[in-house]
């Protein structure tokens, strides 16, 4: 029973109703139970270990007391409290689900909102750190030799980390025993809080890794524009150096005693925090003590020579991160409700786990001039060990934005088997590109043949993978002790399928499709007064939403590109010499409003809506107003009148939405062009039309 307040509200619905009219029970997609793949196993753990995921039980034991309950739905109030929390967890199942299926950046990034929504709060307070490394990594890093995507990256390193605690015995015993959980899974509630904390930690580890990814860039694209090779970078170029790095890492009077009471020293900055976690971890089994660590973080932002002239964005994450966490419980925050106890050792760790994934535990802690290792062991910090493995693991599928990067060999994707406490990963490459692997074969064929002369012919990272050295299996075992799970490391080639990305001509930054999410919530409420709405209102107004009516909106948003590219259109933030279009013909809107219905009723069967009209026929009670008791009755049964059971086919849902009222098709598509008037209350984001607006000509030929 993986969502029992759901299940517990079906019972009660089977008392009202009589029969048994909802929730359903989610289940997991076939084969999931018992498989071992990447997708099996991470969306295993989110469906079965995470049961009771955020609930409360004194809020439920309230809600059986005075029948009024606390959770959101459509509306305030509707559902039980922990009816929400459990379909907030199908949200993060169905949406790791989507991006696993997709490797999409606008799916990464619904992952990213469920998340934060989840466990930092409203979404929008931290939706920037989204927008600046997308748009950095989208406009600056081509200018840089090599980068690669890292907004993707971050959230298949989430996913891998999930697989990898939901079948590694080995690494569950040694994270449950760092943290004080049962060491023996059988018992079920100690398992699930486990999995509860896991999942919080290792999602703002591994999701915000590489939030500091701006400062580095910053770094290299000085560096890039000399075109330097290591020897000659910053001895022969200019660099650059961060100032005021204070205003990052101070910390304020709730900040310094919250710290005194989690480790009874005082603290003045949030470097001599990681420095104390980090060597207390560390430092005695690597010889180095806490004053050494303080000196070495404070050379981060200032001496790059000191670290062979790079800059460590993993440090910026760590120090970002820790901004938006007190921001967010309102620590030292003016004229903001603090909440200084939400702030746990175990913030600390994911911080210094992020501060350590890069450059910090390979050359200044584990391999330096006085020391040689060995890797890091899962016991010693069980999420940096964990981070380290998956940000290694994590090499395929990844946008080449870098001028070098583009043009190198990388796997598109990769085959995982977890089984037996290891690990089997099946890396794949284009086999278009079979070519120029034969053709570093030969070369490197020849190269041993006659007597290696000069450097060993390379194909990044081709040859790291499947040379005979084994370099990139080698690297990951120097790193990180992987004795509690072996890894075999294969590569292979496959077809290309670029289909499951959806790529269309629309595009624009992830803030804009936050506010093009609020304008499309806002479509009905205010059609007639766009002009004069208030702004700051619609925005409350979809704050209000529970997740799953957010996620919605955003998904609807997501589709409008694929829906504007049939009738000739596309929406962007940049200034276009094309025809902006301010209304949509009625042509247009019958096209757009059969997909948007399909796009409707496949997203409610995926989060276990059924048909029904159950909520339409139950009586009233006199004191209640007609309206609000169905929608409340709707919310709480998950039934609706125009959702479809099964996996009905596109033809069946085209005919299902022909077969509905005026009014209900009306639903699907009257409110766009009120839309239209609200997006242009935002800076930016315009729809532009490419070709000319269909005819009458053009609907017949496309009904026929």
């Amino acid at each position: 029973m993986a969502y029992t307040a759901l299940e517990k509200m079906r019972r009660i619905n089977e008392k009202r109703f009589g029969r048994d009219v909802g929730p359903m029970q989610p289940g997991l997609f076939d084969g999931a139970e018992d498989g071992f793949d990447l997708k099996s196993a991470a969306l295993r753990f989110l469906h079965e270990r995470c049961e009771d995921l955020r609930f409360d039980r004194l809020i439920d034991a309230e809600e059986a007391r005075t029948g009024r309950f606390h959770g959101t739905s459509a509306g305030p109030n509707q559902i039980p409290y922990n009816m929400q929390m459990d379909i907030d967890r199908l949200c993060l199942e169905r949406e790791l689900e989507r991006f696993i299926d997709s490797g999409a950046t606008q799916d990464a990034y619904t992952v990213y909102y469920c998340f934060l929504e989840m466990f930092l709060g409203n979404c929008s307070k931290s939706k920037e750190i989204m927008e600046i490394l997308s748009e950095y990594e989208t406009n600056g890093s081509s200018l840089l030799m090599k980068h690669r995507d890292h907004f993707s990256h971050s959230v298949y390193v989430f996913t891998l980390g999930l697989a990898i605690y939901e079948t590694n015995e080995n690494f569950r015993r040694a994270f449950n025993a760092f943290y004080a959980f049962d060491l023996d899974g059988k018992n079920r509630e100690q398992d699930h809080a486990a999995a509860h904390f896991f999942l919080e930690f290792w999602g703002l580890t591994s999701l915000f890794h590489d939030i500091g990814y701006p400062f580095e860039l910053c770094f290299e694209q000085v560096i890039s524009y000399f075109e330097a090779d290591d020897e000659a970078r910053g001895v022969k170029t200019p660099y650059i150096i961060y100032r005021n790095t204070s205003a990052m890492t101070e910390l304020g009077p709730q900040a310094r005693e919250r710290f005194w009471q989690l480790f009874g020293r005082s603290f003045d900055s949030l470097d001599e925090v990681l420095a104390f976690d980090v060597a207390g971890k560390l430092g005695a089994a690597y010889g180095f003590s806490e004053e050494d660590m303080r000196e070495i973080l404070r050379k981060k932002a200032v001496s790059p020579e000191s670290f062979c002239y790079y800059m460590d964005h993993a440090y910026f994450s760590a120090m970002r991160l820790y901004r938006e966490l007190i921001e967010a419980m309102g620590i030292d925050v003016p004229g903001s409700a603090a909440h200084p106890e939400a702030l746990k050792k175990a913030y600390i760790d994911a911080l210094s786990a992020i501060a350590l994934h890069y450059d910090l535990f390979s050359y200044s802690i584990a391999f330096t001039a006085e020391r040689d290792g060995p890797g890091l062991s899962m016991n010693l910090h069980p999420l940096a060990w964990l981070l380290m493995l998956c940000d290694e693991l994590q090499c395929w599928d990844r946008t080449a934005y870098g001028r070098n990067s583009r043009s190198e060999l990388h796997p598109m994707g990769v085959e995982f088997d977890f089984r037996g406490n290891r690990l089997i990963a099946r890396y794949l490459y284009d086999e278009e590109e079979q070519e120029k692997i034969d053709a570093y074969l030969w070369a490197y064929a020849t190269w041993k043949r006659t007597g290696k002369p000069g450097k060993a012919p390379k194909l990044k990272a081709y040859s790291d993978m499947a040379g005979e050295k084994k370099k990139f299996l080698r690297d990951i075992e120097r790193l990180v002790d992987t004795a509690g799970i072996p890894l075999t490391i294969v590569c292979d080639t496959a077809p290309v399928n670029r289909g499951s990305k959806h790529v269309y001509l629309s595009n624009s930054s992830f803030l804009h499709l936050h506010d093009f999410a609020v304008a499309l919530n806002a479509r009905y409420a205010h059609e007639g007064e766009e002009d004069e709405v208030n702004m700051e209102a619609i925005e409350s107004e979809f704050a209000a939403l529970s997740l799953e009516y957010k996620l919605a909106n955003i998904h609807q948003v997501g589709s409008f590109s694929r829906y504007l590219n049939t009738i000739h259109c596309f929406y962007t933030d940049r200034p276009v010499d094309f025809d902006m279009v301010t209304e949509f013909s009625p042509n247009e809107i019958r096209r757009i409003a059969p997909m948007e219905h399909a796009r409707w009723v496949r997203e409610h069967a995926a989060m276990g809506w059924r048909n029904d009209d159950v909520y339409e026929r139950e009586p009233t009670p006199g004191s209640v107003e007609e309206k609000e008791w169905r929608r409340m009755l709707r919310e709480q049964t998950r039934c609706h009148m125009r959702c479809m059971d099964g996996e009905p086919s596109d033809a069946q849902i085209i005919r299902h939405f022909r077969e509905l009222t005026d009014e209900e098709k009306a639903l699907d598509s009257l409110p766009l062009n009120s839309m239209l008037k609200l997006i242009k209350r935002y800076d930016g984001l315009r729809i532009y039309r490419y070709a000319d607006a269909l005819d009458q000509k053009d609907e017949a030929a496309e009904r026929e």
